[in-house]
């Protein structure tokens, strides 16, 4: 057998014939393909896991991807958004149901800084949600109005607003400076 003497080959050939030819394909067309999927995946999983409190950031993959130029930019932005819009949805659920172990010894805010946190947010309002986007604060935003009992349809148009804002000028930012 071919296989057995070493010069098998993952890799199939064309065949002579053209409907052959259209039977087998190429290894690198195969790979090709999915490829989108897993780097609109890939920002999808770093958008939301940068709305989270844990340290991620979405950016470089955006960036990444948007160098490349073998993606749809509207199609980045919408991904981007919608991860970081579902992560920071997260955060108003945690928020929204956090209170319920207040009393607990390892709570990770205390009485006075929650207080401080609401009096704030009261002040300023639901409308510091179009800032949710903020490296700094921006998932502290969501995670308070969650405590402070937002309507969910609110919070989330106010936040997709803000995070599709900065999404697009980031689109737009990375595609000026690619070209």
């Amino acid at each position: 057998s071919r296989a057995a003497a070493g010069s098998y080959s993952p890799r199939p050939t064309a065949c002579a014939s053209d409907s052959n030819r259209a039977v087998f394909r190429d290894h690198d067309d195969r790979a090709s393909m999915s490829e989108p999927w897993i780097a609109y995946l890939t920002l999808f999983l770093s958008a939301f896991g940068a709305a989270s409190f844990l340290p991620f950031y979405s950016e470089p993959v955006l960036a990444g991807l948007l160098v490349l130029g073998t993606h749809d930019h509207f199609a980045l932005w919408l991904v981007a958004t919608i991860g970081n819009t579902l992560g920071a949805a997260v955060n108003w659920w945690m928020g929204r149901f956090i209170t319920y172990w207040q009393g607990r010894r390892w709570f990770p805010v205390s009485p006075e800084g929650l207080a401080k946190a609401s009096a704030l947010f009261r002040r300023y309002g639901t409308w510091t949600l179009l800032f949710a986007w903020l490296p700094i604060g921006g998932d502290a935003l969501t995670f308070v109005a969650g405590i402070m009992r937002v309507r969910f349809a609110v919070f989330i148009v106010l936040v997709a607003v803000g995070k599709g804002a900065r999404f697009a000028a980031l689109v737009w930012a990375l595609h000026e400076i690619a070209s």
